[in-house]
């Protein structure tokens, strides 16, 4: 495909060539059955066998245990953010929430309107760009929530909060960096996870939970709003996302086929590497996020001047480098380079950098 340029989009994000080739040819006819993907009900033979590989895939790869359940829903990260306080919070407990941007700040806010919250630690002081050390958690949580990695402030966890307390179980809005490296899973209660980054398109919001906690959720929720109807009925209560779950099934092929979340973790790393060292010794450019803290999913960086920073910006979208904006928030630029992202395209940027940098 020629007509291709290089995304370097925060979200909705690059997907691998070959999944959208095999997407593209199942839009007529998934198989040999004469029906579309699109076309097929959630409930045939041919989609239920979709759904099945997915999840399948996604406990293989994982390494999910049997005692959690694998869930596809609707409503992004952000209906999660109200979810899952609305399932555990009440007004007599408090959950712990680590805010390192803005979108914990949001699944925060949400927690407000179930019981009482607790700021276990917060990098805002200088405007998010790193990643707290140490947590002071309340006496009795009921849950501790954290983000693992933060789009638009370029910062990312290195590994999972320490000391939970007991009462406690941990959960992660991992939506920007699900399945770019190992995860134990059984150190957490629940995951959720938008799959428009790393796992398939926009609309579908990946969640595995204990099934424990399943159990555990109100009874007095709207049907749709406990975790215990979408487990009991294979996320398929209502119509769910097939065109979405079947994407996500291409995606976990395509991470297993090329080596799993370890294979993930080394591309990743050797990705975001190359971009950080042209910027540790670029005259021009600097990163915005603390070395300590930097993502391997979303490298944010400035000039220091916002005329060149938008000049920048002009000239590589002319050049075929898309994205690069960085959020209002922090201004500058932003590469996401998620799983699907080539390596290509790094050393393509980089290179675009370094001329950039001699002509400024």
């Amino acid at each position: 495909m020629t007509n291709r340029i290089w995304n370097f989009s925060a979200g909705p994000a690059v997907l691998p060539e070959c999944v959208l080739k095999e997407a593209q040819e199942n839009l007529l006819s998934l198989g040999n059955t004469g029906i579309g993907i699109c076309e097929h009900s959630h409930r045939g033979k041919p989609f239920m066998a979709v759904a099945a590989e997915a999840e399948a895939l996604c406990r293989e790869i994982a390494g999910i245990p049997d005692n959690y359940s694998v869930l596809f829903l609707q409503g992004g990260a952000s209906l999660q953010f109200s979810m899952v306080p609305m399932n555990y919070l009440t007004p007599e407990k408090t959950a712990d929430y680590l805010v390192t941007g803005m979108w914990s700040e949001k699944a925060l806010k949400e927690a407000k309107s179930s019981g009482k919250t607790h700021i276990a630690c917060s990098s805002k002081d200088a405007n998010f760009n790193y990643i707290p050390a140490s947590c002071q958690y309340s006496e009795a949580p009921v849950y501790v929530h954290y983000t693992s990695n933060n789009t638009i402030f370029g910062t990312q966890f290195r590994e999972e909060p320490t000391n939970i307390p007991s009462s406690a179980f941990l959960v992660c809005d991992a939506s920007s960096d699900i399945f770019s490296r190992p995860i134990d899973v059984t150190k957490y209660g629940l995951i959720y996870a938008g799959a428009q980054k790393n796992l398939g398109p926009s609309g579908v919001t990946l969640v595995i939970v204990r099934k424990d906690l399943v159990e555990a959720g109100s009874k007095s929720l709207p049907t749709m709003l406990q975790y215990r109807t979408h487990s009991e009925n294979e996320s398929m209560y209502n119509t769910p996302p097939t065109f979405g779950i079947y994407l996500m099934m291409l995606v976990f092929r395509w991470i297993k086929k090329h080596g799993g979340l370890a294979a993930m973790a080394a591309r990743n790393e050797d990705k975001a590497g190359r971009l950080y060292s042209f910027l540790e010794q670029s005259s021009l450019f600097r990163t915005t996020a603390q070395k300590d803290s930097r993502s391997l999913m979303n490298v944010t960086f400035v000039t220091g001047n916002e005329d060149k920073d938008n000049a920048f910006i002009k000239a590589a979208e002319a050049k075929g480098f898309s994205g690069l904006k960085g959020h209002r928030s922090v201004g500058g630029m932003r590469a996401s380079i998620y799983n699907a992202f080539p390596s290509e395209g790094v050393d393509a940027l980089v290179q675009f950098m370094k001329d950039f940098e001699a002509s400024a």
